[in-house]
C-alpha cells in the first residue's frame, strides 16, 4: 500500500538536492560521509551495545527497556513508514555516491535523533551544572543536525525527509517518556524505609532495580 503525501516544500526539496548534487567533490563527500556515520546503523549498534551492558551491570531494567523501545523500536517503525510512503530518493547514483531503498523518512537522521535524544534524557536529570547541561544539549542537537545535513548534501534524502525524521524521532521519544513514567513511579514506591532506634532510617531498594548498596542515614 502506498500513501500519497502533498509536499508544500517540493520546490525547495528538488532545488537543494539539485544544487548539492552539482557541487559534490571528492573532498566534500569524504567530509559528509564522516558526518553521516554518526547516524549509521553500525555506529548506533555499537553505542547501544555498550549502553545496554551498562544498564545490565547497574541492573537498571526500566532504563534498559526504555532504551530498547525508544531507539531500535523507533527505527523499525521508520522502516515501516518508508515502505508505506514509497518515496524515491533524490538521486539513485552519481559521480561519488549511489543509493538504494526509499527516501521518506531519513533512517540515519531518525536513528541519530532517537539515540542522542534518548541518551540526553538519561543524562540531563543527573547534571546539576547549567553550563554542562547546555553543552550536552548543544552537542546532541549538533550531531543530529550534521547527520541530517550530510544526508541532504549527499543526495540520499530530500530536506523534508530529514525534517520528518526529526519530528518523528522527537514524537516517539516523547511517547516513550510518557509511557515509562508509571515504571519509574513504581520503582520509587518499591523503596522501603525502615526507622532505626537512634532516629535514623534505612532505605532498602530491591537489588534488581539498583546496584547501589543499602544507604543508612544517622539522625543528628
Amino acid at each position: 500500500m502506498i500513501f500519497a503525501i502533498v509536499n508544500p516544500l517540493a520546490e525547495t526539496d528538488h532545488g537543494l538536492a539539485t544544487w548539492f548534487h552539482a557541487h559534490l567533490t571528492r573532498t566534500f563527500v569524504t567530509v559528509l560521509r564522516a558526518f553521516t556515520d554518526f547516524g549509521s546503523s553500525e555506529w548506533i549498534g555499537i553505542i547501544l551495545f555498550f549502553v545496554v551492558l551498562f544498564f545490565v551491570w547497574k541492573r537498571s531494567w526500566p532504563s534498559l527497556v526504555t532504551l530498547i523501545v525508544a531507539v531500535p523500536g523507533g527505527m523499525l517503525l521508520n522502516e515501516l513508514v518508508k515502505v508505506l510512503v514509497h518515496r524515491h530518493r533524490p538521486f539513485v547514483d552519481g559521480p561519488f555516491v549511489d543509493w538504494s531503498g526509499y527516501s521518506f523518512a531519513s533512517g540515519h537522521t531518525i536513528g541519530a535523533t532517537l539515540l542522542y535524544g534518548q541518551l540526553l534524557l538519561f543524562i540531563l536529570p543527573g547534571m546539576k551544572v547549567r553550563h554542562w547541561r547546555r553543552l550536552t544539549v548543544f552537542s546532541a542537537v549538533l550531531l543530529v543536525a550534521l547527520v541530517g545535513f550530510s544526508r541532504i548534501a549527499l543526495g540520499a534524502h530530500f530536506l523534508t525527509d530529514v525534517l520528518a525524521a526529526i519530528v518523528f524521532g522527537i514524537t516517539w521519544l516523547a511517547l516513550c517518556l510518557i509511557a515509562s513514567k508509571p515504571i519509574r513511579r513504581k520503582s520509587v514506591r518499591s523503596q522501603v524505609v525502615i526507622p532505626l532506634p537512634n532516629g535514623g532510617e534505612a532505605v532498602l531498594v530491591p537489588v534488581e532495580q539498583t546496584a547501589q548498596p543499602v544507604r543508612i542515614s544517622q539522625g543528628s
